[in-house]
């Protein structure tokens, strides 16, 4: 029989081992992808979920336990955090400013899984719940000008998110603060402005703008063509967060101390025209610009005010757009040359 302190050693090291688990949901979208990445690169055991199976993800992990599971039922959430230490609740059914406008209740639909989330994490006693919110949680008469002031966390309030989409992620975000006071599970937000990289929707009707922009213009370059079609009157601006500043922020948000919802962006307000500029630079090209004024265009401005994540984490996001969307524009490319019929 062993001593009191070899027990106590062994039951460290199950302690320690436990805390090397880690499950993200929507692991099949662009974020998820990259996130399950860089947690089994840290040396986690980690536990993949999303609601297509696993051959229809952007990036299925070998190293990780991939499941194909609809997480707006509650025993699928059971069934996820089982043996769990860390979530990552990346799941949702969202898309670029096209489908936001188009299916709101759809995406409101999406609080069956973070409430069926929530539960099942604070039934099993995880250790940290990490819920991915939006920028879209901010009023909209705050975001009518291109020239917008960055967005502060607190002006979230008075509340008048984005509707549909906005109002499901400033809901969860409120959960999650109550289940944190009144159940002690340990949660933390992070509020996404504008994610684009490489493996994520780029066609479809749910892609974002720079994926958008890429494919436009690669379309352009492959097939010849002379114009792109962007959707406004490419005035509106925007901060875009390359995927590895995501990413890294997620993390530290993640395993920092518990805190209000932070924005997760960055700082550099970009007009649509920049961002196409950008593009074209990387492409080589000049294409004329047909303005669709009728399309969705979302909010006038944007921008990420970024003093409590540094006053916090001594951290921002800081690549440049121009860094950024270069391997994200390779991507695109590579992608539509690879369909594209071989000539005779």
């Amino acid at each position: 029989m062993g001593t009191s302190q070899e027990t106590n050693g062994r039951a460290l090291r199950r302690n320690a081992a436990r805390r090397r688990t880690a499950l993200v949901t929507g692991a099949g979208g662009f974020i998820g992808g990259h996130l399950v990445g860089a947690l089994l690169a840290e040396g986690f055991s980690v536990r993949a979920v999303d609601r297509k199976s696993p051959d229809r993800w952007y990036q299925a992990h070998e190293g990780a336990e991939s499941l194909e599971l609809d997480l707006s039922a509650a025993d699928a959430c059971a069934r996820a955090v089982r043996g769990i230490d860390d979530v990552y609740n990346l799941a949702a059914d969202m898309g670029g400013m096209g489908f936001i406008e188009s299916s709101r209740a759809a995406c409101m639909l999406s609080v069956l899984i973070s409430t069926n989330m929530l539960v099942a994490a604070r039934d099993e006693g995880v250790g940290t719940f990490f819920y991915s919110s939006s920028a879209c949680v901010y009023p909209v008469q705050q975001q009518d000008t291109p020239d917008v002031a960055p967005l502060e966390e607190s002006d979230a309030y008075p509340a008048m998110a984005e509707d549909g989409y906005g109002w499901e992620k400033l809901f969860s975000e409120r959960m999650c603060r109550h289940f944190s006071e009144d159940f002690g599970l340990e949660t933390r937000v992070a509020r996404y402005h504008n994610v684009y990289g490489p493996h994520g929707t780029f066609e479809g009707g749910r892609e974002k703008a720079p994926a958008a922009i890429c494919r436009k213009v690669a379309e352009a370059a492959l097939t010849g063509g002379d114009s792109l079609e962007i959707w406004g009157d490419g005035k509106q601006t925007r901060s875009f967060m390359y995927i590895d500043d995501c990413i890294e922020g997620t993390l530290r948000i993640a395993r920092g101390p518990r805190l209000e919802p932070l924005n997760l962006g960055t700082s550099e307000l970009v007009t649509i025209n920049e961002l196409v500029d950008a593009v074209e630079d990387v492409a080589g090209t000049k294409l004329r610009r047909d303005y669709n004024t009728d399309a969705p265009q979302g909010v006038r401005g944007r921008n990420s005010d970024n003093t409590l994540i540094k006053r916090h984490l001594g951290w921002e996001p800081t690549i440049p757009l121009r860094e950024g969307i270069a391997p994200t524009y390779a991507w695109i490319h590579e992608q539509l040359r690879a369909r594209a019929p071989v000539s005779a």
